[in-house]
């Protein structure tokens, strides 16, 4: 496997080194932040499945702008829950702009009101081989749908967009 930097090491995925979440770590799973409410709703669902799959005591959305909650609020709520460590993960594909700045700069803000917490913000989703199955997943399905075989997904749901084009 391609050990660079834009490839998942087996570590990551394996969990060969064990840093992991500890009792007193909260994580924060920040998205974009959207207008549209249905957008900003798949996050509080994503998280949902994140607790449940990892059984993570402390996790908390947030979106970056456009919707609440906010880092600033997530990060309250982790303390408050117990948190001594907060781990700031962003539900973003690429390392852009978000990532190199934006998102430090509010978890900087946020941590200023709990200066005995450290914290870290984790890379973006970024290039993983679990990608490419969870990419081929969408598409196959898809076009199970256009073909009448499945119903449109949670995300395509009532949008009238899962359809071919001519």
């Amino acid at each position: 496997m391609n050990s660079g930097p834009n490839s998942a090491s087996r570590s990551e995925m394996t969990g060969e080194q064990d840093y992991a979440v500890g009792e007193n770590d909260g994580v924060i799973i920040v998205d974009h932040g959207s207008r549209r409410q249905e957008s900003n709703l798949m996050l509080n669902d994503f998280v949902t499945m994140f607790r449940a799959r990892t059984g993570y005591r402390i996790v908390e959305p947030a979106h970056m702008e456009l919707a609440e909650p906010t880092i600033k609020e997530a990060f309250g709520k982790c303390v408050q829950q117990g948190a001594s460590r907060i781990i700031v993960s962003p539900y973003f594909l690429s390392p852009g702009r978000h990532w190199k700045q934006d998102i430090p700069s509010l978890a900087a803000e946020a941590s200023k009101e709990h200066s005995n917490v450290a914290y870290i913000v984790t890379a973006p989703l970024g290039l993983h081989e679990l990608m490419v199955d969870i990419m081929n997943d969408r598409i196959k399905y898809c076009l199970r749908h256009v073909a009448g075989d499945a119903d449109e997904c949670a995300v395509c749901a009532g949008t009238g967009k899962c359809h071919l084009y001519s």
